[in-house]
C-alpha cells in the first residue's frame, strides 16, 4: 500500500490539526469540514478500506469508535447528536485509502446527507 495523506500525518511527515492521539488512533480535524464540527478518526494501522478489516483488526476499528464517543463528549455535542461516517470505495465517497471514520457534529445534519 503506498503511502497516504493520513500515513505522513502518522508519521509527522505533514501537519494536521491535532485534537487526540493514542497508541491505536490518531483523531483531527478535517481541511474541508463539512460541518462546525469536522473531525476524522484514523488507526495507525493501515486497512485501505472496510473490505480490509480482518478479524484482527476488530479490536482497532471498535476503538474508532469509542475515541469518536469520547471526542464529542468532551466537544460538549454528545446529547445534541453527532454523525459517524466511513466510506467504502469510489461509489462510497471515499477519497483517501486508509479506513476512517468522520465525526460530524455542530449543527443539525439532514437525511439523506448528499442530493441524489
Amino acid at each position: 500500500m503506498a503511502d497516504t495523506i493520513f500515513k505522513k500525518i502518522i508519521d509527522r511527515e505533514i501537519p494536521a490539526d491535532i485534537v487526540y492521539e493514542d497508541q491505536q488512533c490518531l483523531a483531527f480535524k478535517d481541511i474541508n469540514p463539512q460541518a462546525p464540527i469536522h473531525l476524522l478518526i484514523i488507526p495507525k494501522k493501515e486497512i485501505a478500506t472496510v473490505n480490509d478489516i480482518e478479524a484482527a483488526d476488530a479490536a482497532v476499528v471498535g476503538h474508532l469508535f469509542y475515541v469518536a464517543a469520547k471526542l464529542a463528549k468532551e466537544l460538549g455535542v454528545a446529547d445534541d447528536g453527532y454523525r459517524t461516517v466511513i466510506n467504502c470505495n469510489k461509489h462510497g465517497g471515499q477519497e483517501v485509502y486508509h479506513l476512517h471514520v468522520h465525526l460530524l457534529a455542530g449543527k443539525p445534519l439532514g437525511w439523506p446527507p448528499y442530493a441524489p
